[in-house]
């Protein structure tokens, strides 16, 4: 257990509180989701409301020359927190120097600030092990953090989307402010919450749903959830990589060749824990006017699977409603484009009906996060996580030290 902003004082102090706010903007700068956002209204009201003096620090997008620093800048940010707040949340012109110190050191009770985004200083994605092998590459990094925790009397980690990463404002500056209060928000207390018990204590049966393109990406989470799950449901276009290691012919879907060994190792310890599709939804290629044809496990010569089929949705959807606890990571088709989101559309609203049957139902972020929101259905989930890559890393049980730098409780 880790304290949290519970177990502080926020009265008078200034506060660092990294948060994730990574939000998706259109080609004018607009936001077109602001979940990350509103998630990390509790942590920041609670500060406030105490008296905290709140700088808020976190990254937008992969900025990677000068000409990402417009499109990429966090005024959208601050303008959509000043609203959500009914407060100015004033931006910082960056995340370091005279100016932002100026700014933080000006703030009053119950004020709140920006700093502009992270990742605009190459420092703050400097990884350990680059750090560990170059001087200057370690001098850079701890510059930087030791200029953010300069700012701060308190550290506050809300940002679980980016848990497990090293980045200098995710580790290293929660490191340099030993002896000063580190604690988690109530996001990341929230993820825990859910994530933590869905691997540790489970109500079962725990089901578990994997989808989204490669096996690559998931094959250490598969590995970890055939030890706890009961069953673990496959979709998307990395099923075809199992079925192709049966010597199923699966046409021009997209397959790993090179993890076939991989994938036929699983299903033999996985036994019929471990199910795949039975149909799809074939096409040639991936268009909305696409023409269409459902077929079996084989995939008709010159197309490609791009979504479950029926009788798959009908099976999956028996043993979703039988569970007491659903995780669900990835789409089963390409569901971005209809006609071949409508797999995991019935998917969704599958894991929704399991919500309202009593079930214990947790998305983990990403494209899973964003089909139930297509879907209209978010209200009907016990949680959403707002990390893709975090969950799926904390459901493989790989360690945070984000997470184990914060103060035990």
């Amino acid at each position: 257990m880790k304290k949290t902003i519970d177990n502080i004082d926020a009265s008078g102090q200034r506060i660092l509180v990294r948060l994730d706010l990574n939000v998706p903007l259109d080609g004018c700068g607009n936001i077109t989701d602001d979940r990350r956002i509103r998630s990390a209204l509790p942590t920041i009201k609670k500060l406030v409301d105490n008296g905290g003096r709140l700088i808020l620090i976190t990254h937008l997008g992969r900025p990677k020359e000068e000409a990402d620093r417009k499109k990429l800048s966090l005024a959208p940010v601050a303008k959509r927190l000043s609203e959500l707040l009914g407060k100015p949340v004033p931006l910082a012109n960056d995340s370091s120097g005279y100016a932002t110190t100026a700014l933080a050191n000006a703030l009053t009770d119950g004020e709140v600030c920006l700093l502009e985004n992270l990742r605009f200083n190459p420092a703050e994605t400097i990884k350990d092990k680059q750090a560990a092998n170059d001087p200057a590459l370690a001098e850079q990094k701890q510059t930087f953090a030791q200029q953010l925790a300069d700012l701060a009397d308190v550290y506050v980690n809300d940002a679980f989307g980016t848990c497990h990463r090293d980045n200098a404002s995710m580790l290293t500056v929660p490191k340099l402010m030993k002896g000063k209060p580190r604690v988690a928000g109530y996001l990341v207390q929230r993820e825990l919450g859910f994530l933590g018990g869905a691997v540790t204590a489970p109500k079962r049966p725990f089901v578990c749903i994997l989808g989204g393109a490669k096996v690559s990406d998931k094959l250490g989470v598969i590995r970890s959830l055939l030890e706890k799950c009961d069953t673990i449901l496959i979709g998307g276009a990395m099923a075809y990589t199992f079925l192709a290691a049966d010597g199923i012919d699966v046409a021009n879907s997209l397959t790993e060749p090179d993890l076939f060994d991989t994938a036929r190792s699983l299903r033999k310890d996985a036994g019929d824990r471990l199910r795949l599709p039975v149909d799809s939804i074939a096409a040639t290629n991936i268009a909305n006017d696409a023409e269409t044809q459902s077929c079996g496990e084989t995939i008709p010569k010159g197309m490609m699977g791009l979504d479950i089929g029926p009788k798959t949705v009908a099976a999956y959807r028996d043993v979703i409603l039988a569970a007491k606890t659903v995780v669900w990571n990835g789409p089963m088709g390409v569901f971005e484009i209809p006609p071949f989101d409508a797999g995991t559309i019935a998917i969704a609203e599958t894991v929704a009906d399991a919500t309202d049957a009593g079930a214990i139902t947790i998305i983990g972020g990403g494209d899973s996060a964003a089909a139930i929101d297509q879907a209209h259905l978010s209200a009907r989930m016990t949680h959403i996580s707002t990390g893709g890559g975090a969950s799926l890393e904390f459901l493989e049980g790989k360690p945070f030290a984000a997470i184990d730098a914060l103060d035990d409780a």
